[in-house]
């Protein structure tokens, strides 16, 4: 039976269930709205009254009349499902591959990689899901090093890595009486469920339930108490629309969390096969980069975003229909290696991408001079880098705060001029213009873009709603893939200074929670580099300006 004292937490449980179930993602998943257009973030704040990128403007105005060629968009993320109805024709090939002959015939260190690669697999086809959290390794990396010991008795050279041992260790502690809580939810949610579908079984025998049949069961058992919790709990099952399925797969992450992104005694290489302690050691991964699609959504959204197949009928229409996405795995539930992402970068790169879209992010950086060194590549390479600036309403200026990959090095220097980080806007034009969950930062963060209720592409054919920093990254991917698809002869830092100068600027206040918990109002122009919010079509005019100088 379920504890009387229990029932009046479900609705609190439910509620941090629904935002917290996606341990990788930085979106929040929100219901449509219909206050607003589902292509709000295509509109034109003069014309629409939306703070939108006038993305329709634009190819009204200038992208119809102007010769386009393809561009190379790298996702750097989650699988993708590379079959999507709208995303099928637009992902990239690679011509210099024959499929699946099991021979790597352009000598670039990857067997078959025909639409990119998958860093968390390996040749036999296996492939990782879970894996640590970075202060996980961190801890594992430095603890018997430094578990007894205080600064004074640490020595100058290593100074620096005590520093981060014990800012991980702060964040691991914490993180595992999270987990053992979360743990302890969905174990009593999911008894809950078993318990009172059998408590419920004569009266929904097809176990198809309602609010409208459980309220007059409950009407006409209104003397039986603990047949009303039992309903009581259906209630809030039926109103939250949650299914076995969704129990299921959020009770796995709340052991997997504890039982692999936690745990300092788990191999999450062993599969894999690589030393990740290694960034000489390539060749490890395999060719399928539309694994677990079924479980992960967020690197077909990100790509819907860029390159959904536009006026086609279906779904939605991505910024740029001239782009080829190469799909490249580096995220599983937990955090990505700084080995996959350097030599993710490395790989879009030497692959002919012109624009990287990262959007994923972490709080620690285990081996960041790998991760500084291929964002340099990039550069040298002209290849524009955009990340999100991730979903925990911080202040990224902060220097206790930090969210990884960044172009910032030990010594708190910008090292490369490729590197865009981007921030969440809202479809408001008052103060709460920015995203609740979105960081910030007058000198980290770059600009900001649409990010609150994005329709989008989620695997097997169908469509989502969502919100975050994560979509906002890749409108600005999209926006910079305009730019050189239209004006090839700009340079990668060249489109970063269209992108932060064109940009829309709102005379806001906003309201953000300081360290002590009050809130206070700032300019929005404070909140970012530019102090901007991305515009296609002022980019594109600014562009051809420049193109033509």
């Amino acid at each position: 039976m379920l504890h009387s004292g229990l029932l009046k937490f479900y609705s609190v449980i439910v509620v941090c269930f629904l935002f917290s179930f996606c341990l990788f993602s930085q979106a929040e998943v929100t219901k449509p709205s219909q206050e607003v257009k589902v292509d709000w973030s295509y509109q034109d704040l003069l014309n629409d009254s939306l703070p939108g990128i006038s993305l329709n403007k634009a190819y009204i105005e200038i992208l119809d009349k102007v010769e386009k060629r393809d561009v190379i968009v790298a996702v750097i993320d989650m699988a993708v499902d590379i079959d999507h109805e709208d995303l099928k024709d637009k992902i990239w090939v690679n011509t210099h591959e024959i499929p699946n002959n099991k021979i790597d015939d352009d000598n670039n260190g990857y067997v078959d990689d025909i639409n990119g690669w998958n860093f968390l697999g390996n040749s036999n086809g296996k492939n990782i899901l879970f894996t640590n959290y970075e202060y996980t390794r961190i801890v594992r990396a430095y603890h018997n090093m430094f578990k007894d010991k205080e600064m004074i008795n640490v020595s100058e050279d290593q100074k620096d890595n005590f520093l981060l041992y014990v800012r991980a260790k702060k964040k691991y502690d914490e993180r595992v009486r999270y987990a053992q809580n979360d743990k302890a939810y969905i174990d009593y949610y999911d008894t809950g469920y078993i318990e009172a579908t059998k408590a419920l079984q004569n009266f929904f025998p097809q176990k198809k339930y309602s609010k409208k049949k459980l309220d007059s069961v409950k009407k006409l058992h209104k003397e039986d108490k603990v047949l009303s919790r039992h309903l009581d709990y259906m209630l809030i099952y039926v109103q939250y629309k949650l299914t076995p399925k969704w129990i299921q797969n959020y009770k796995r992450k709340a052991y997997e969390r504890i039982d692999k992104l936690l745990n300092l005694d788990y191999d999450e290489r062993i599969i894999i096969g690589d030393n990740p302690n290694d960034i000489k050691d390539i060749g490890y991964g395999n060719n399928q980069v539309n694994n677990n699609i079924d479980i992960i959504k967020h690197g077909t959204k990100v790509a819907g975003v860029i390159a959904a197949t536009r006026n086609n009928g279906l779904g939605i229409d991505g910024i740029t229909d001239n782009s080829k996405i190469i799909t490249l795995l580096i995220s599983p539930f937990g955090n990505e290696h700084d080995k996959d992402v350097a030599l993710a970068i490395r790989y879009a790169v030497d692959n002919g991408a012109k624009v990287i879209n990262i959007s994923s992010g972490k709080e620690f950086s285990l081996h960041q001079d790998w991760v500084l060194d291929a964002i340099r590549y990039a550069e040298k390479k002209d290849v524009l880098i955009v990340t999100s600036a991730g979903n925990n309403s911080l202040n990224l200026d902060d220097p206790l705060v930090y969210n990884f990959p960044e172009d910032i090095d030990k010594n708190n220097k910008e090292v490369a001029s490729n590197f865009v980080k981007v921030g969440s806007s809202t479809t408001y034009t008052d103060k709460r213009i920015l995203h609740k969950l979105s960081n910030y930062g007058k000198r980290n963060v770059d600009l900001f873009a649409p990010g609150e209720k994005i329709l989008t592409s989620i695997p097997n054919n169908k469509y989502e709603i969502d919100s975050g920093t994560s979509l906002s990254c890749a409108v600005v991917s999209g926006v910079a893939a305009l730019i050189r698809s239209c004006y090839p002869d700009l340079s990668a830092s060249k489109v970063k200074e269209i992108l932060m100068e064109s940009g829309t600027s709102y005379d806001i206040e906003v309201e953000i929670e300081q360290k002590d918990k009050t809130k206070k109002l700032v300019p929005f122009s404070n909140l970012s580099k530019s102090g901007k919010i991305v515009n296609a079509y002022n980019a594109l005019l600014m562009a051809r300006k420049l193109s033509l100088e």
